[in-house]
């Protein structure tokens, strides 16, 4: 899970850049307690953003519906780490390990960006329930 996280915060090839933003910021999440394990409090994070249904668009007869699906564990790992890096990049003004550190850590406590896009795309996987049988 953090080499997934390493890779995706990486870009032009800059790994080590990437190793040294992703450790410094599971240091700082656990900033300011004196307990816990920083990597457990990364799981809980990854557990609470990751999807178990979205949408993927079906083209019938003419009319293009977003049918509901069940996300593989793989495609569930791979949004949270994306939705986790993207929206710390996002935040302006903050150092990449800072932005993430606090990512992990609303995540973690069920709240911020992530924990909301998770909700969005369940929401919709909800609202388009009735196009379920046309999932193959």
């Amino acid at each position: 899970m953090v080499t997934a996280l390493v890779n995706t915060v990486m870009r032009d090839g800059k790994k080590n850049t990437a190793r040294r933003i992703v450790y410094s910021a599971i240091e700082k999440v656990n900033e300011g307690k004196k307990e816990g394990n920083p990597l457990e409090i990364l799981e809980k994070a990854m557990d609470t953003i990751k999807p178990r249904l979205e949408v993927k668009s079906r083209r019938v007869g003419g009319a293009t519906y977003q049918v509901p699906m069940e996300v593989t564990p793989e495609r569930q790992l791979a949004l949270a780490v994306r939705w986790l890096v993207g929206f710390a990049s996002k935040r302006k003004g903050t150092p990449m390990p800072k932005a993430l550190a606090f990512e992990i850590k609303e995540a973690a406590a069920g709240q911020g960006n992530a924990v909301k896009k998770r909700d969005d795309v369940h929401r919709m996987a909800q609202a388009n329930k009735a196009f379920a049988h046309l999932r193959w």
